[in-house]
């Protein structure tokens, strides 16, 4: 990167930095207006920064108003910002004497011997490790919006202090904030819990928190999704296998998941014995492998499974679709030789092309390393590692490196799928595994006649049903392609005289296998036609006198408005056309 570009809200690294410095004018600001508040912590965050307060009144959207306006004062001063250190016990005292005990703790926290570094911005100073914009005047004043101010628990401990999180986004130029802004007014329109109440998709409850309710057509979409996950899945040559929900804590342990994965598990005690109920179906799938003898004849082999999980989410996290606490993730478990195990990621990376290009979904892949908590060797992990980027490299795909991140059993590909509105969402993932068929004495007869130990890949394509409806209800705006819409096309009357005929029409569509929906109601057509419109349905076929006399329909797509009066064969060979190409229609 040149530069020119480095110092660019186009960096990443810079855009961080631009708006980890706002969280600090943030503050500064706060303090100027209400001295008694206590500040905690104010990082920079994917879209923009927040900074959780503990303060004795609610900070309102009056009083977010005046906070703004204080923020672009401190821009307009150009205040310098300057890092210094002081040791462990001096900082204590420094934070001490400004009544910050929450920054008192953070520093307790760090070790005995460690240079805290505080950053100093005029008549503010405040706690940070940095880095940051060398002036206030960097960051544009009337670039900055404080977007909203929720609860937060301090370090994320439901049991201790609840302060107010504000959330804040700011640019170098006021039009980039307006179409920010108007990006964020479009995405509350999409929002998939409006529009899956409005459409009838699901529901939530306070009788189950997390545990998402499908409704009538809610089910159509989904085992529509499901359907077309079989089509594509049996086109790429995998099985489909079901494995229990609750298996017993020794099965676990020998996983790994006990030990290193407990605290989001659910369990509970049957004949005196421990069971958890299943976060992930790979443990079941291993005891379907194991349960017969493979040769390496056998190999690779796919096996799939559409399998019910549960994990404990903390309630703050809970979100719709997206962040649930029982889900049915769409995983497959690949068994294979070393040899193949390049040929199967990219067998599986064009299997994620065909499925997401379907949806109109591009994405960019992350090459995730190994974490601190895991388990095997680092060369395997190295070799594993070496082969995912090779194998995606080679198919002249580009991608990025996140250190770090990979499961506790082996690295892996995410892939981040980005919607019409530009937003990414991580769905699927490719992780390879030398660990758990070690773990479960996993074996095939090579072609030598000896025992070896399979390489095994773990990969889901949507990541799970719940969270990928949401995702594709927002893509969509809820207007979902024709082969996946719950109601695929809507019959309008205009009069009672053509009922019988409207009747006619709906069941010979009915019988030709399309979802189909009758409004016989006495009601003007245009409120009808409104109405049809607000559902999102494809096409409605409305039909009057002149329609019923002639044995036709007059068509209206959702897309293209009026298409005119065409015979209803005509008009089914062309929805033919629409739902087997699975056009984005």
């Amino acid at each position: 990167m040149s530069e020119e570009k480095i110092y660019t809200f186009e960096n990443p690294e810079y855009r961080k930095t631009y708006w980890h410095t706002c969280s600090h004018v943030l503050a500064q600001a706060v303090k100027r207006l209400w001295p008694e508040v206590k500040l905690a912590i104010g990082p920079s965050i994917d879209e923009g920064f927040y900074y959780d307060m503990d303060a004795p009144f609610a900070f309102t959207p009056d009083k977010l108003t005046e906070i703004e306006a204080e923020m672009r004062k401190i821009c307009k001063e150009k205040i310098k910002l300057e890092r210094f250190e002081l040791p462990r016990a001096e900082a204590v005292k420094f934070m001490e004497a400004r009544n910050e005990p929450y920054k008192v703790e953070l520093i307790n926290d760090l070790p005995e011997d460690a240079a805290i570094s505080f950053y100093k911005q005029g008549d503010f100073t405040d706690l940070c490790a940095g880095p940051h914009l060398d002036s206030t005047g960097r960051i544009k004043g009337n670039g900055i919006k404080l977007t909203t101010c929720n609860a937060a628990y301090w370090r994320g401990d439901s049991n201790r202090e609840t302060l107010q999180r504000i959330y804040g986004i700011a640019f170098p130029k006021k039009e980039q904030l307006d179409e920010y802004l108007a990006r964020i007014e479009e995405a509350k329109k999409r929002d998939h819990r409006k529009l899956g109440k409005e459409l009838g998709l699901f529901m939530l409850s306070d009788y189950g928190p997390g545990f998402p309710f499908f409704l009538p057509k809610g089910m159509v979409l989904r085992n529509t999704l499901i359907d077309y996950w079989r089509q594509v899945h049996k086109k790429y040559g995998y099985v489909e296998i079901s494995t229990p929900v609750i298996l017993n804590r020794s099965l676990w342990e020998r996983s790994g998941h006990w030990d290193h994965y407990k605290q989001n598990m659910y369990t509970t005690v049957i004949d005196d014995e421990d069971f958890a109920i299943k976060p992930m179906n790979c443990p079941g799938g291993m005891l379907v492998y194991k349960s017969e003898p493979h040769s390496y004849r056998d190999l690779p082999l796919r096996v799939g499974e559409l399998g019910l999980v549960h994990r404990h989410e903390l309630s703050g996290a809970l979100h719709g679709l997206f962040r649930v606490r029982c889900f049915t993730q769409d995983d497959a478990h690949i068994f294979m030789t070393w040899e193949q195990m390049k040929d199967e990621i990219k067998n599986v990376v064009r299997l994620f092309d065909e499925v997401y290009s379907v949806f109109g979904l591009s994405y960019q892949i992350e090459v995730s390393t190994m974490p601190e908590d895991h388990m095997g060797d680092k060369k395997d992990w190295d070799f594993a590692t070496e082969t995912l980027e090779a194998a995606v490299a080679e198919m002249g795909k580009d991608y990025a490196i996140n250190e770090g991140d990979g499961a506790f059993y082996g690295p892996k590909l995410d892939f981040h799928l980005a919607d019409s509105l530009g937003r990414t969402w991580q769905c699927g993932t490719i992780q390879l595994d030398m660990q758990l068929p070690e773990r479960f004495e996993l074996e095939y007869v090579g072609a030598d006649n000896e025992k070896h130990r399979p390489v095994m890949i773990h990969r889901v394509v949507l990541g799970s049903i719940e969270r990928f409806i949401g995702i594709i209800t927002e893509h969509f705006a809820g207007a979902f392609p024709t082969w996946l819409a719950p109601v695929q096309v809507k019959v309008l009357t205009i009069t009672d005289r053509v009922n019988d005929y409207a009747r006619q029409a709906a069941k010979k569509l009915d019988d030709a296998g399309y979802r189909v929906e009758l409004d016989l109601r006495n009601e003007k057509i245009g409120y009808k036609i409104r109405e049809a419109q607000m559902q999102k349905i494809p096409f409605m076929l409305v039909v009057g006198d002149k329609e019923a006399a002639s044995g036709k329909v007059a068509v209206r797509s959702r897309t293209s408005g009026d298409q005119g009066v065409m015979e209803l064969d005509a008009f089914t060979a062309q929805l033919k056309t629409i739902v087997e190409e699975k056009q984005l229609v």
